[in-house]
Protein backbone atom coordinates (compact mmCIF):
# COMPACT_ATOMS: atom_id res chain seq x y z
CA UNK A 1 0.00 0.00 0.00
CA UNK A 2 1.45 3.11 -1.42
CA UNK A 3 2.06 5.91 1.56
CA UNK A 4 0.80 9.15 1.54
CA UNK A 5 3.25 12.21 2.54
CA UNK A 6 2.14 13.97 5.24
CA UNK A 7 2.36 18.02 3.93
CA UNK A 8 3.59 20.16 6.63
CA UNK A 9 1.66 22.44 8.15
CA UNK A 10 3.06 24.35 11.07
CA UNK A 11 6.34 26.28 12.05
CA UNK A 12 7.67 23.16 13.64
CA UNK A 13 7.27 21.03 11.03
CA UNK A 14 8.16 22.94 7.78
CA UNK A 15 11.62 23.37 10.21
CA UNK A 16 11.94 19.86 10.32
CA UNK A 17 11.33 19.19 6.73
CA UNK A 18 13.45 21.38 5.89
CA UNK A 19 16.62 20.45 8.20
CA UNK A 20 15.40 16.92 7.04
CA UNK A 21 15.80 17.41 3.08
CA UNK A 22 19.23 19.31 3.60
CA UNK A 23 20.74 16.49 4.81
CA UNK A 24 18.51 14.17 2.15
CA UNK A 25 20.05 16.11 -0.65
CA UNK A 26 23.00 17.81 0.54
CA UNK A 27 21.86 21.07 0.07
CA UNK A 28 23.33 24.19 1.79
CA UNK A 29 21.26 27.33 2.78
CA UNK A 30 22.54 30.22 2.41
CA UNK A 31 20.34 33.02 3.94
CA UNK A 32 20.59 37.10 3.95
CA UNK A 33 20.51 39.07 7.29
CA UNK A 34 17.04 41.07 5.81
CA UNK A 35 15.29 37.57 5.72
CA UNK A 36 12.52 36.67 7.80
CA UNK A 37 14.00 35.29 11.53
CA UNK A 38 12.97 31.91 11.17
CA UNK A 39 14.85 31.28 7.66
CA UNK A 40 18.32 33.10 9.36
CA UNK A 41 18.11 30.74 12.31
CA UNK A 42 17.76 27.39 10.37
CA UNK A 43 20.07 28.86 7.90
CA UNK A 44 23.48 26.92 7.24
CA UNK A 45 25.22 30.49 6.76
CA UNK A 46 23.80 33.61 7.15
CA UNK A 47 25.54 36.83 6.24
CA UNK A 48 26.29 39.85 3.72
CA UNK A 49 26.50 40.07 0.08
CA UNK A 50 29.91 39.53 0.50
CA UNK A 51 29.85 36.75 3.13
CA UNK A 52 27.48 34.93 1.12
CA UNK A 53 29.22 35.11 -2.11
CA UNK A 54 32.44 33.22 -0.15
CA UNK A 55 30.47 31.01 1.12
CA UNK A 56 29.03 29.69 -2.16
CA UNK A 57 32.42 29.87 -3.65
CA UNK A 58 33.69 27.48 -1.06
CA UNK A 59 30.88 25.01 -0.83
CA UNK A 60 31.29 21.42 -1.92
CA UNK A 61 27.28 20.62 -1.35
CA UNK A 62 25.24 19.91 -4.26
CA UNK A 63 22.95 22.04 -4.17
CA UNK A 64 22.73 25.59 -2.98
CA UNK A 65 19.58 26.96 -1.84
CA UNK A 66 19.73 30.86 -1.62
CA UNK A 67 17.78 32.64 0.97
CA UNK A 68 17.49 35.54 -0.69
CA UNK A 69 16.87 37.66 -3.65
CA UNK A 70 17.11 37.18 -7.39
CA UNK A 71 20.98 38.54 -8.50
CA UNK A 72 22.48 36.56 -5.18
CA UNK A 73 21.40 33.24 -6.88
CA UNK A 74 22.41 34.50 -9.87
CA UNK A 75 25.94 35.25 -8.39
CA UNK A 76 26.27 31.46 -6.70
CA UNK A 77 25.43 29.74 -9.96
CA UNK A 78 28.51 32.25 -11.96
CA UNK A 79 30.50 30.87 -9.46
CA UNK A 80 29.21 27.64 -9.12
CA UNK A 81 28.29 26.57 -12.83
CA UNK A 82 28.09 22.86 -12.03
CA UNK A 83 25.73 22.49 -8.94
CA UNK A 84 21.97 23.06 -8.64
CA UNK A 85 21.30 26.75 -7.34
CA UNK A 86 17.89 27.00 -6.33
CA UNK A 87 15.83 30.04 -4.82
CA UNK A 88 12.62 29.81 -2.66
CA UNK A 89 10.55 32.84 -5.13
CA UNK A 90 11.68 33.24 -8.28
CA UNK A 91 10.05 36.76 -8.01
CA UNK A 92 12.44 37.85 -5.51
CA UNK A 93 13.73 40.38 -7.44
CA UNK A 94 15.73 43.67 -6.14
CA UNK A 95 14.94 47.36 -6.86
CA UNK A 96 18.37 48.17 -6.70
CA UNK A 97 19.37 45.52 -9.87
CA UNK A 98 16.28 46.34 -12.01
CA UNK A 99 17.30 50.46 -11.52
CA UNK A 100 20.36 49.41 -14.36
CA UNK A 101 18.47 47.97 -17.57
CA UNK A 102 20.55 46.28 -19.83
CA UNK A 103 20.23 48.45 -22.46
CA UNK A 104 20.60 51.84 -21.26
CA UNK A 105 23.15 50.53 -19.09
CA UNK A 106 25.03 49.47 -22.14
CA UNK A 107 24.95 52.35 -23.97
CA UNK A 108 25.86 54.41 -21.17
CA UNK A 109 29.20 52.49 -20.75
CA UNK A 110 29.88 52.41 -24.65
CA UNK A 111 29.57 55.97 -24.53
CA UNK A 112 32.12 56.07 -21.97
CA UNK A 113 35.16 53.80 -23.16
CA UNK A 114 38.05 55.52 -21.13
CA UNK A 115 36.35 54.59 -17.79
CA UNK A 116 36.78 51.55 -15.65
CA UNK A 117 33.45 49.93 -14.66
CA UNK A 118 33.13 49.14 -11.11
CA UNK A 119 29.30 47.49 -10.07
CA UNK A 120 27.91 47.14 -6.98
CA UNK A 121 27.25 42.82 -6.77
CA UNK A 122 23.77 44.51 -6.17
CA UNK A 123 22.67 43.70 -10.21
CA UNK A 124 22.21 41.54 -12.88
CA UNK A 125 24.34 38.56 -14.29
CA UNK A 126 24.39 40.50 -17.60
CA UNK A 127 25.15 43.81 -15.81
CA UNK A 128 28.11 41.98 -14.18
CA UNK A 129 29.62 40.67 -17.60
CA UNK A 130 29.98 44.82 -18.38
CA UNK A 131 32.09 45.21 -15.44
CA UNK A 132 35.74 45.22 -14.47
CA UNK A 133 35.45 44.55 -11.12
CA UNK A 134 32.45 43.66 -8.77
CA UNK A 135 32.29 45.51 -5.15
CA UNK A 136 30.14 45.47 -1.89
CA UNK A 137 29.48 47.40 0.20
CA UNK A 138 31.82 45.65 2.77
CA UNK A 139 35.03 46.15 0.68
CA UNK A 140 34.13 49.28 -1.87
CA UNK A 141 36.27 51.70 -0.59
CA UNK A 142 39.34 49.18 -0.40
CA UNK A 143 38.28 48.42 -4.30
CA UNK A 144 38.20 52.35 -5.07
CA UNK A 145 41.93 53.23 -3.80
CA UNK A 146 43.17 49.85 -5.67
CA UNK A 147 42.46 51.86 -8.83
CA UNK A 148 44.87 53.83 -10.25
CA UNK A 149 44.45 57.47 -9.44
CA UNK A 150 44.73 58.72 -13.21
CA UNK A 151 42.13 56.08 -14.30
CA UNK A 152 38.30 57.44 -14.88
CA UNK A 153 35.55 55.49 -13.17
CA UNK A 154 31.52 54.13 -13.52
CA UNK A 155 30.12 53.60 -10.41
CA UNK A 156 27.42 51.70 -10.86
CA UNK A 157 24.39 51.30 -10.05
CA UNK A 158 23.80 52.84 -6.99
CA UNK A 159 24.08 56.22 -7.03
CA UNK A 160 23.96 56.54 -3.11
CA UNK A 161 26.42 54.35 -2.25
CA UNK A 162 28.42 56.50 -5.42
CA UNK A 163 27.85 59.35 -3.67
CA UNK A 164 29.46 57.65 -0.34
CA UNK A 165 32.53 56.58 -2.00
CA UNK A 166 33.37 59.92 -3.90
CA UNK A 167 33.03 61.37 -0.30
CA UNK A 168 35.33 58.34 1.07
CA UNK A 169 37.78 57.75 -1.68
CA UNK A 170 38.00 61.36 -2.90
CA UNK A 171 37.89 60.12 -6.39
CA UNK A 172 35.74 62.19 -9.17
CA UNK A 173 33.43 58.96 -10.20
CA UNK A 174 30.62 59.14 -12.97
CA UNK A 175 27.94 57.60 -11.00
CA UNK A 176 24.88 55.60 -13.00
CA UNK A 177 21.44 56.90 -11.31
CA UNK A 178 20.01 54.10 -9.40
CA UNK A 179 18.75 53.30 -6.16
CA UNK A 180 17.96 51.03 -3.67
CA UNK A 181 14.05 51.22 -2.50
CA UNK A 182 14.59 49.96 1.24
CA UNK A 183 17.42 52.71 1.92
CA UNK A 184 15.46 55.48 -0.06
CA UNK A 185 12.31 54.76 2.02
CA UNK A 186 14.17 56.50 5.35
CA UNK A 187 12.16 59.69 6.77
CA UNK A 188 15.21 62.34 7.49
CA UNK A 189 12.27 64.45 9.92
CA UNK A 190 11.53 61.04 11.45
CA UNK A 191 14.74 59.95 12.28
CA UNK A 192 15.36 63.57 14.00
CA UNK A 193 12.36 63.16 15.71
CA UNK A 194 13.27 59.68 16.86
CA UNK A 195 16.39 61.21 17.86
CA UNK A 196 15.30 63.54 20.18
CA UNK A 197 13.15 60.83 21.94
CA UNK A 198 16.27 58.92 22.24
CA UNK A 199 19.68 61.20 22.50
CA UNK A 200 21.44 58.23 24.25
CA UNK A 201 21.17 56.18 21.26
CA UNK A 202 23.74 56.30 18.79
CA UNK A 203 22.52 56.14 14.79
CA UNK A 204 24.46 54.14 12.78
CA UNK A 205 23.74 53.20 8.49
CA UNK A 206 24.19 51.50 5.90
CA UNK A 207 25.53 53.35 2.63
CA UNK A 208 23.06 53.06 0.62
CA UNK A 209 20.81 55.95 2.26
CA UNK A 210 20.66 58.96 1.36
CA UNK A 211 23.53 61.51 1.75
CA UNK A 212 21.58 63.74 4.00
CA UNK A 213 21.12 60.74 6.16
CA UNK A 214 24.91 59.15 6.26
CA UNK A 215 25.65 63.44 7.51
CA UNK A 216 24.13 62.51 10.53
CA UNK A 217 25.04 59.02 11.35
CA UNK A 218 27.68 58.48 13.64
CA UNK A 219 28.78 55.30 11.78
CA UNK A 220 28.33 54.10 8.44
CA UNK A 221 28.82 50.48 7.33
CA UNK A 222 27.94 47.43 4.94
CA UNK A 223 25.45 44.81 7.34
CA UNK A 224 28.16 43.36 8.79
CA UNK A 225 29.73 46.65 9.84
CA UNK A 226 27.11 47.33 11.52
CA UNK A 227 26.41 44.19 12.96
CA UNK A 228 30.38 44.51 14.62
CA UNK A 229 30.12 47.99 15.60
CA UNK A 230 27.08 47.30 17.86
CA UNK A 231 28.91 44.62 19.59
CA UNK A 232 32.74 46.65 19.48
CA UNK A 233 31.02 50.42 20.97
CA UNK A 234 30.30 51.12 23.81
CA UNK A 235 26.69 52.41 23.27
CA UNK A 236 23.56 50.33 24.59
CA UNK A 237 21.20 51.67 22.30
CA UNK A 238 21.45 52.45 18.66
CA UNK A 239 19.05 53.35 15.92
CA UNK A 240 19.73 51.53 13.01
CA UNK A 241 19.66 52.88 9.59
CA UNK A 242 19.25 49.49 7.23
CA UNK A 243 16.61 46.86 6.24
CA UNK A 244 14.96 45.56 9.38
CA UNK A 245 15.65 42.53 9.13
CA UNK A 246 19.16 42.90 10.10
CA UNK A 247 17.54 43.68 13.90
CA UNK A 248 17.11 39.98 14.28
CA UNK A 249 21.16 38.85 14.05
CA UNK A 250 22.00 41.97 16.17
CA UNK A 251 19.66 41.61 18.80
CA UNK A 252 20.80 38.27 19.23
CA UNK A 253 24.30 39.29 19.60
CA UNK A 254 23.73 42.33 21.82
CA UNK A 255 20.72 41.05 23.94
CA UNK A 256 21.42 43.43 26.53
CA UNK A 257 21.39 46.29 24.24
CA UNK A 258 18.44 48.76 22.75
CA UNK A 259 17.57 48.66 19.01
CA UNK A 260 15.73 51.17 17.14
CA UNK A 261 14.52 50.39 13.64
CA UNK A 262 15.13 53.86 11.63
CA UNK A 263 11.72 55.23 10.23
CA UNK A 264 10.23 54.82 6.79
CA UNK A 265 8.27 58.19 5.19
CA UNK A 266 5.39 55.67 4.73
CA UNK A 267 3.44 53.99 7.94
CA UNK A 268 3.61 50.72 8.01
CA UNK A 269 3.39 47.41 9.78
CA UNK A 270 6.59 47.57 11.63
CA UNK A 271 7.35 51.82 11.03
CA UNK A 272 11.12 50.99 9.71
CA UNK A 273 11.96 50.52 6.14
CA UNK A 274 11.91 46.34 4.63
CA UNK A 275 12.32 45.07 1.40
CA UNK A 276 9.47 43.14 0.21
CA UNK A 277 11.33 40.96 -2.27
CA UNK A 278 13.43 39.67 0.71
CA UNK A 279 10.06 38.87 2.28
CA UNK A 280 8.85 37.09 -0.60
CA UNK A 281 10.52 33.80 0.92
CA UNK A 282 9.51 31.96 3.57
CA UNK A 283 9.14 29.03 5.17
CA UNK A 284 6.94 27.10 3.04
CA UNK A 285 8.35 28.20 0.07
CA UNK A 286 12.08 27.48 1.58
CA UNK A 287 9.95 23.55 1.97
CA UNK A 288 8.88 23.48 -1.14
CA UNK A 289 12.08 24.83 -2.92
CA UNK A 290 14.02 21.96 -1.41
CA UNK A 291 11.51 19.06 -1.94
CA UNK A 292 10.86 20.07 -5.72
CA UNK A 293 14.44 21.30 -6.53
CA UNK A 294 12.93 24.70 -7.90
CA UNK A 295 12.53 26.84 -8.88
CA UNK A 296 15.71 26.73 -10.14
CA UNK A 297 18.72 29.44 -11.20
CA UNK A 298 20.29 29.09 -14.55
CA UNK A 299 22.82 31.80 -16.32
CA UNK A 300 24.20 31.63 -19.81
CA UNK A 301 27.13 30.28 -20.33
CA UNK A 302 28.54 33.37 -22.32
CA UNK A 303 26.79 35.88 -19.38
CA UNK A 304 28.72 33.83 -16.99
CA UNK A 305 32.18 33.67 -18.19
CA UNK A 306 31.86 37.21 -18.37
CA UNK A 307 30.37 37.97 -15.17
CA UNK A 308 32.97 35.66 -13.29
CA UNK A 309 36.05 37.60 -14.22
CA UNK A 310 34.87 40.74 -12.59
CA UNK A 311 33.35 38.76 -9.12
CA UNK A 312 37.09 36.90 -8.99
CA UNK A 313 38.63 40.32 -9.58
CA UNK A 314 37.13 41.53 -6.27
CA UNK A 315 37.95 38.28 -4.62
CA UNK A 316 41.23 38.64 -5.19
CA UNK A 317 41.43 42.28 -3.92
CA UNK A 318 39.18 41.23 -0.81
CA UNK A 319 41.42 38.69 0.59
Amino acid sequence: MEQLEVVPKTRSEYLEEIVRLKKEKNAVLLAHYYQEADIQDIADFVGDSLGLSRKAAETDADIIVFAGVHFMAETAKIINPTKKVILPDVNAGCSLAESAPVGPFKAFVEAHPDHIVVTYINCTAEIKAMSDIICTSSNAVDIINSIPKDQKIICAPDRNLGEYLIHQTGRDMLLWDGACMVHEAFAMDKILDLHKANPQAKFIAHPESQQQVLRVASFVGSTEKLLNFVQEDKSEEFIVATEAGILHEMQKRVPNKRLIPAPAKEDNTCACSECHFMKMNTLEKLYLCLKNETPEIDVPEDIRKKALIPLERMFELSK
